[in-house]
């Protein structure tokens, strides 16, 4: 198949994979190896590095590629350039745009220090300006009705709605990623600080606090809904926290549904999975009063810049509130 991504069409990365030459395909190997393993990226962030080094490789050798040709050959800022503009001429946006920038300026790189390029043709990509837009999230009292609403489900003392409520509740009350939460274990839960310890990106580990609600939703689904799940199924999973109904790991797609679901219940709020509920928490800490730096511990922000985005949502939202009940505000 062709090399390139022709307009509206989406590329097979693993057919085009298995076309590069032997010496490109190695050298992703050899990549693939160093973010899982080195850098301890997530399964899902290493594919996507991949994958954007695997369609630069593609366009570098072309349609034809040989299968002896050397790994980098030619690679340039002109072809990485081309690059770029290629995949805005079939259809990528900004966003995806920066991402694949940011992808072959890490790549070659990485490369450079390898021994695979002699220069490092990427430290002069600039990528594309990404304009961010404000996340969604839920007002205060539409959170309450959310979890009010769990919470009525849970009351029937049925297994899978105690921990779809333990789920939305611990989800609000530390704004953990959906991996992360899946990736929880029971012992992971100190009950008596009120903590639970998350382990997130690049491995990093850190005590993310939760208050009374979750607190009485997490025991309610360890003490009456887990071991329900667990005994009907024949090999539970020993340690994970949550369990899917086969007895298994929640899987993130589950955690999706349920948010999705759950926020169906409240007409007024908006459609959004459980990143929108980071950004829910992470908004009503700083309209709580609590710092920026405190907000990053908390969410596992590597910058600060990542975690002031908030606050241009808290600025938003009080503009609409000073719009709204300011007497001379038009």
């Amino acid at each position: 198949m062709s090399a390139r991504e022709s307009r509206g069409r989406k590329t097979d990365l693993h057919a085009l994979r298995d076309a590069l030459p032997r010496a490109a395909a190695g050298l992703v190997d050899d990549y693939e190896r160093h973010l899982g393993l080195e850098r301890g990226l997530s399964p899902h962030t290493v594919r996507a590095y991949v994958g954007d080094v695997v369609s630069l490789l593609g366009f570098l050798h072309g349609e034809e590629p040989q299968p002896d040709a050397a790994a980098l050959a030619g690679l340039d800022i002109g072809v990485l350039r081309s690059w770029l503009a290629d995949q805005r001429n079939g259809g990528a946006g900004r966003t995806t745009l920066a991402r694949r920038a940011a992808s072959a300026r890490t790549f070659t790189a990485w490369a450079r220090r390898q021994g695979a390029l002699d220069h490092d043709p990427g430290a002069k990509l600039v990528a594309p300006r990404v304009h961010r837009t404000l996340p969604p999230v839920l007002r205060p009292d539409e959170a309450e009705d959310v979890l009010t609403a769990a919470g009525s489900g849970a009351a029937q003392q049925e297994p899978v709605a105690l921990r779809d409520h333990a789920v939305l509740e611990l989800l609000y009350a530390t704004g953990v990623r959906v991996s992360e939460l899946c990736g929880l274990d029971v012992d992971d839960v100190d009950f008596g600080r009120r903590l639970v310890r998350v382990l997130g990106k690049g491995g990093k580990e850190r005590m993310v606090p939760f208050g009374a609600p979750a607190d009485r939703a997490l025991r309610s689904w360890l003490d009456h809904g887990r071991p329900a799940v667990a005994g009907a199924v024949a090999k539970p999973h020993a340690s994970a926290l949550f369990l899917g109904v086969r007895g298994g790991r929640l899987d993130p797609r589950t955690v999706r549904r349920v948010v999705h679901e759950a926020l169906d219940t409240v007409p007024s709020a908006a459609d959004m999975g459980p990143h929108g509920l980071r950004h829910t928490a992470a908004t009503h800490l700083l309209e709580g009063g609590a710092d920026l730096r405190s907000v990053q511990e908390l969410l596992g922000h590597a910058t600060l810049a990542t975690t002031q985005l908030y606050t241009h949502v808290t600025v938003e939202r009080l503009k609409a509130i000073h719009d709204q009940a300011h007497p001379r505000s038009r």
